[in-house]
């Protein structure tokens, strides 16, 4: 499966939020993590449609937006209009969560399913064959720069061995704590989309984009 940088804009200087997009799109990234808190759900508020719309204009890059949210299904349609192509709930936050996976795909987007770090992955037994992507969250959701729980990489394995098991090539997202120091392991895992957030925006963004790069083509071909 082909290994994507999501570069976190959480992360970013939001005075020159649109040149620190367009500096990851150009080094290379393949996906704009955009993570919508609402003060609920996780303590931080975060963001909402009027960012995203603004953005849009910046890039055609996937926008992959992980709601932190409660009761995510009053937004999907609005954050579809504002431009987002895969829409990613928590589990944890959905009272429905087959119900909200098919209000996502009826919108045209990609569905993700998250899960917090305590959360297993048997919550997934009867809805993996309907989503497209899985994020793992390796750090509790709600604020930047935290450290990695390393347990996380051993419900990567799970999850991936479950899918192979099933047939199924979902993606499975890491985010939280991913650093260039960490991510060979994720990667050998079974993850294949990596959130990174400080760990792209803070310093050289463009060298730290390139460098998660060179690593992902350890792993090509």
């Amino acid at each position: 499966m082909m290994l994507k940088l999501a570069p976190s804009i959480l992360a970013a200087d939001f005075k020159n939020l649109g040149k620190q997009v367009m500096e990851t799109v150009e080094a290379g990234a393949h996906y704009v993590h955009l993570d919508v808190m609402d003060g609920l759900f996780v303590p931080s508020i975060s963001f909402g449609m009027p960012v995203i719309s603004s953005l849009r204009s910046c890039t055609d890059l996937v926008f992959d937006v992980h709601m932190m949210v409660e009761k995510p299904e009053r937004y999907i349609g609005d954050f579809r209009k504002a431009g987002a192509d895969l829409i990613c709930v928590h589990a944890e936050a959905c009272t429905h969560l087959d119900r909200t996976i098919n209000q996502i795909k009826e919108t045209g987007a990609k569905a993700g399913v998250a899960l917090n770090p305590a959360t297993p992955i048997s919550v997934l037994e009867h809805i993996l064959s309907e989503v497209d992507m899985v994020l793992i969250m390796s750090v509790n959701p709600g604020f930047g720069g935290q450290k990695y729980i390393p347990y996380a990489t051993e419900k990567v394995r799970a999850l991936r061995n479950m899918c192979r098991e099933r047939g199924l090539e979902t993606d499975i997202q890491m985010d939280g704590g991913v650093t260039c120091g960490n991510v060979r392991e994720l990667i050998e895992a079974g993850a294949n989309i990596f959130v990174a957030g400080s760990a792209v925006f803070n310093g050289d963004v463009t060298a730290n984009t390139k460098a998660f790069l060179e690593i992902f083509k350890e792993y090509e071909g």
